[in-house]
C-alpha cells in the first residue's frame, strides 16, 4: 500500500507558537484554509481509496477538502492525533518548546521510553498510530491519505520506515500541508518514497 501522511494546515496556535496538542485544538487560519483548499491541486494526480484524519479540528478541516475533491468522506480515527504536550500544553515558553523538540529527537533516534511530563511516551504514541494504520490497511489496499500532525508523522515515519535516516527526520520538520509518502505495510515494513516538507 502507498501511504500519504499529510500535516494539517496552519492554525492560530501555529502563528502564536503555542504547544497546542489537546483536542479539539485551534482552528485553521485563513492561510490554513487556503493550504487545505490547495491540497487537491497539489495531489491532483493521486487517487485515494480513502482519506483518514485525527480528531483535531485542524486535521478534519484539512482532510475535508482533499476528500471532497475525490468524492470521499474523511474518516476520523482515535489514534492519529498529535503527540500530547502534557505539562507543556499551550505553552509559549521557548524553553518548553525546545525541550519538547529535544524529546521528540530522542524518540526519533530510537529511545522511545521517556515520556513527556504529564503526557505519553514515544512508544505509546507509535502504538496508537499503528493501531489506526492497521485499520486503514484493511480498508485501503492501494493508496491512503492520512491527515495528521507534524511531530507525530515524523516520529512514526522514523520508527516504521526501514530506510528513514533519523538525523534527516530530526532536521527536516514538515511545514503545514507538507507530506511524507511511504510504500509497504505494518507486517513487512515501510519504505520512504518522498519527503515533501513544504
Amino acid at each position: 500500500m502507498r501511504l500519504f501522511l499529510i500535516r494539517h494546515g496552519q492554525t492560530t496556535a501555529n502563528v502564536a507558537h503555542e504547544l497546542d496538542t489537546a483536542l479539539p485544538g485551534a482552528p485553521l487560519t485563513e492561510l490554513g484554509r487556503e493550504q487545505a483548499a490547495n491540497l487537491p491541486i497539489r495531489l491532483g494526480q493521486e487517487r485515494f481509496d480513502g482519506v483518514w484524519c485525527s480528531r483535531a479540528q485542524r486535521a478534519q478541516d484539512t482532510a475535508a477538502a482533499l476528500a471532497a475533491a475525490q468524492g470521499l468522506v474523511p474518516q476520523v480515527m482515535p489514534g492519529l492525533h498529535e503527540i500530547q504536550a502534557g505539562a507543556w500544553e499551550m505553552s509559549v515558553d521557548r524553553t518548553d518548546w525546545l525541550t519538547y523538540q529535544a524529546l521528540l529527537a530522542q524518540w526519533i533516534r530510537g529511545d522511545l521510553q521517556p515520556p513527556v511530563p504529564g503526557g505519553e511516551s514515544g512508544a505509546d504514541a507509535v502504538a496508537r498510530f499503528d493501531t489506526d494504520v492497521a485499520v486503514i490497511e484493511a480498508q485501503a489496499p492501494r493508496q491512503a491519505a492520512i491527515v495528521a500532525h507534524g511531530a507525530m508523522i515524523r516520529l512514526w515515519t522514523a520508527t516504521r520506515a526501514v530506510d528513514a535516516d533519523p538525523d534527516f527526520v530530526v532536521n527536516h520538520p514538515l511545514k503545514n500541508t507538507g507530506y511524507v509518502v511511504l510504500d509497504g505495510n505494518l507486517a513487512d515494513g515501510w519504505s520512504l518514497q518522498e519527503w515533501s516538507a513544504a
